[in-house]
């Protein structure tokens, strides 16, 4: 017989009770804050951009929360990420402490005047307990510090060509810079060709393609506000004028002459500037149409133009002329560079040169050195010091030459530069290699010559670690590989009776262990058993912090019980440097996780079997009306009606669905029977929708409207055995009702 709907009802609640448990502690949720509208502005949309300056620094930002209410100790503090979006050493924009029971309010900000860039975000962190809000979203933000039109002119002298315009021809180009912003290199621009936005964003660009030029400052989303924009220099290409250096494009010419190049145009007014090599070495001068080149210094050899500017004329680079030496010799000192002369201590200086019949004379601090006439100069002195050489046996007449000068200076101390080898990443390598890198002998004046090539063998060296002497480590280089050696290494010289000491450098090698977590779950339910993080690592004496979605949320317990939805990690302080275990996400459980493969509520057909198939839990149980366990598997095989439970379970979450089963009618409700006891068609057989329910009941009627049968849970029994029939095709009338409402009605003919 079936049990009533109500009672079924109740087992079932009952049964998921039991399974379910109980639910978990509700704590404060912090949102994310938002842009807010200044109330002192009289409008009502937020800022989209922080556009800040001396003159106004006022914003703000709104940030609700949910309760239960935090401590009576505690601050709500609005924190700045850096210039990417991270927060890994936020600015504290500001704190409030009389807002604990408020659960929707703003904050007031100013931003700091050295903000520049277009990622920054907020984000809001209570301190009792300490929780912290999601960031926001990225906005641009820029304290703008100079808020005045810029001035643009050629290499930023200041004078602005007549009308703003300029004309270059020949393979010329023009170099603008801002002249009137201090601390130009500081910022970055916007350069414009004819409102086209440049790539360049350095302080100064070199141009020759024809437009009009400008600049602004680039403050991102806020570069409008700015009033930055600059005046417009207009460049434009004329007719070449045919500009040229006059004579031959070859010149040779005898070490100790002199040669003058002259340009083929002149007028007064215009400006010439010469270079050699691509390097200016005269100008830009005022009608200076010639430059002449000394053969007796060294180096005068090379390839020489001309470019002129000025009023009837455009901006024009010549053709290079090529200047050599003919009888060109050279001349090498084995010390070019600086060189450190210790007390007491002798230095050879000597020279070498392809001259064919040299002669030498030394000079020292611009004096001729009596007597120092050989390729070979002993000094004891510090000073400047350099070689004339004479080939006495060229085409050209004798002429000296001069070599490099080498600068000899007594050190008042020495200091030592060591830096990391390869590629070394703080607390992510596991071995690190640190070497000298250079030796700087520091005059009393503070001037610093590098020495590494002429002294590095001749000191004694010793590595200390955080200033302690690290046994055995006597040379230039050292490998760390142990990060129980992590810490602050620097290297110590010693050379006579003075000692050199290095600049520090931090070593944080990372450990070579992995670090696990494990869960018992990884789907959030209420009611549903607490979901564990455990570590395989044992916490007992370690440093370590649990943190959900980047930021900490315990710091002593050894497992850590899952709070709500997120990413979770563990990471372990050693020897300074953090070890970062993989990622446990842990998900909101959803319903739509268990797939029926048919509808929960089946028809069948009395004597055959349907299969209902269940997928997505990790395990499932099947109870019957009477909660007795039929079945453990992902399916079940229904041959009778009735109510049925599943119960799937998805790691410590479970998931209850009623199943009903009914039989499909497989005929109507009969109008005529017979009563002569041939066993065929005797009784009056209801379909299963109406028999045999305990909550249908089944009333006949005569044709004089008496009640002649009344029965609930119908058995398909009536006219019953004591039934007689007085005539021939008598006529019944029937009501089948179900809570006293009318379900069916109609007649029955009995024939005899």
């Amino acid at each position: 017989m079936k049990k009533s709907n109500s009672t079924y009802s109740i087992l079932v609640l009952a049964l998921a009770f039991l399974l379910l448990g109980t639910l978990g502690v509700h704590a404060q949720v912090l949102y994310k804050p938002e842009p807010a509208a200044n109330p002192n502005l009289g409008g009502n949309s937020p800022w989209t951009a922080v556009c800040a300056s001396a003159g106004f620094n006022q914003y703000y930002v709104s940030f609700n929360w949910d309760p239960p209410l935090v401590d009576g100790n505690n601050e709500f503090v609005l924190e700045l990420s850096d210039a990417n979006g991270y927060f890994a050493n936020p600015t504290e924009l500001t704190r409030v402490s009389d807002k604990n029971s408020t659960f929707d309010f703003v904050f007031q900000f100013a931003l700091p005047s050295d903000v520049r860039g277009d990622n920054f975000k907020f984000r809001v962190r209570s301190t009792s307990p300490a929780k912290t809000s999601p960031a926001s979203d990225a906005f641009s933000m820029y304290f703008i510090d100079y808020s005045s039109p810029l001035l643009i002119s050629e290499n930023g002298s200041g004078s602005i060509p007549s009308g703003g315009q300029v004309q270059i021809c020949g393979g010329g180009s023009l170099t603008l810079k801002p002249h009137n912003i201090p601390n130009a290199g500081t910022y970055i621009y916007n350069w414009y060709r004819s409102g086209t936005l440049l790539a360049e964003k350095t302080e100064s660009i070199t141009v020759s393609d024809p437009g009009m030029y400008y600049v602004e400052l680039d403050y991102g989303d806020c570069s409008g506000s700015a009033n930055t924009l600059s005046n417009t220099i207009e460049i434009s290409t004329g007719t070449s004028s045919g500009l040229a250096i006059t004579g031959a494009s070859n010149i040779t010419v005898c070490p100790g002459d002199t040669h003058l190049l002259e340009a083929n145009i002149s007028g007064e007014g215009l400006t010439y500037k010469w270079y050699k090599d691509g390097t200016v070495v005269s100008g830009p001068t005022v009608d200076a149409s010639t430059f002449t080149v000394d053969a007796g210094s060294s180096g005068f050899e090379g390839s020489y133009k001309v470019e002129v500017t000025g009023p009837g004329v455009c901006t024009e680079l010549s053709a290079p002329v090529t200047v050599s030496n003919s009888s060109s010799f050279e001349i090498t000192l084995d010390h070019e560079e600086n060189i450190v002369l210790l007390p007491a201590q002798t230095k050879t200086l000597s020279v070498s040169t392809t001259a064919s019949n040299p002669t030498y004379q030394w000079y020292g601090n611009g004096a001729a050195i009596t007597g120092a006439t050989n390729n070979t100069l002993n000094i004891d002195q510090i000073g400047e010091y350099y070689v004339t050489v004479t080939d006495n046996g060229g085409s050209c007449a004798p002429a000296p030459v001069a070599s490099a000068t080498t600068t000899v200076v007594s050190p008042d101390s020495f200091e030592f530069v060591v830096d990391f080898v390869g590629t070394y990443t703080s607390c992510e390598s596991v071995d690190a290699t640190l070497s000298l890198t250079a030796i700087n002998a520091v005059s009393e004046s503070g001037t610093k010559t590098n020495v590494t090539t002429d002294l590095q063998n001749s000191f004694d060296y010793q590595w200390k670690l955080d200033g302690a002497n690290i046994s055995g480590e006597s040379s230039k280089t050292i490998t760390v590989s142990d990060q129980e050696d992590n810490g602050e290494y620097a290297l110590v010289g010693t050379i006579d009776a003075f000692q050199a000491t290095s600049n520090k450098l931090q070593v944080k090698i990372a450990s070579n262990q992995t670090l696990n977590i494990t869960a018992n779950g990884t789907v959030l339910c209420e009611g549903g058993e607490a979901i564990v993080l455990e570590s395989t690592t044992d916490l007992t004496n370690e440093s370590f912090e649990w943190k959900k979605d980047g930021t900490v949320v315990d710091t002593s317990s050894t497992t850590l019980t899952v709070s709500g939805i997120g990413v979770y990690q563990l990471v372990i302080t050693s020897n300074q440097c953090p070890m970062v275990s993989n990622q446990v996400t842990i998900d909101q459980f959803d319903e739509s996780l268990l797939v029926l493969d048919k509808s929960k509520d089946l028809i069948i057909i009395e004597g055959e079997t349907e299969t209902l198939t269940a997928s997505g839990a990790d395990s499932y149980q099947w109870y019957d009306a009477g909660n007795n366990l039929i079945s453990s598997n992902s399916y079940y095989d229904f041959t009778e009606e009735g109510e049925y439970l599943l119960i799937a379970a998805f790691g410590t979450c479970t998931l209850s669905k009623v199943i009903t089963i009914t039989y499909r009618d497989m005929f109507a409700i009969p109008n005529v029977i017979t009563s002569n006891g041939d066993g065929i068609n005797d009784l009056w057989v209801l379909p299963n929708t109406y028999s045999r329910d305990p909550n249908v009941l089944v009333t006949i009627f005569n044709e004089r409207g008496e009640q002649v049968f009344s029965q609930a849970g119908y058995e398909n029994n009536w006219p019953q055995s004591t039934t007689s029939f007085n005539k021939q095709n008598m006529i019944f009338y029937y009501k089948i009702t179900r809570g006293g409402k009318s379900l069916k009605q109609g007649t029955i003919t009995v024939i005899k």
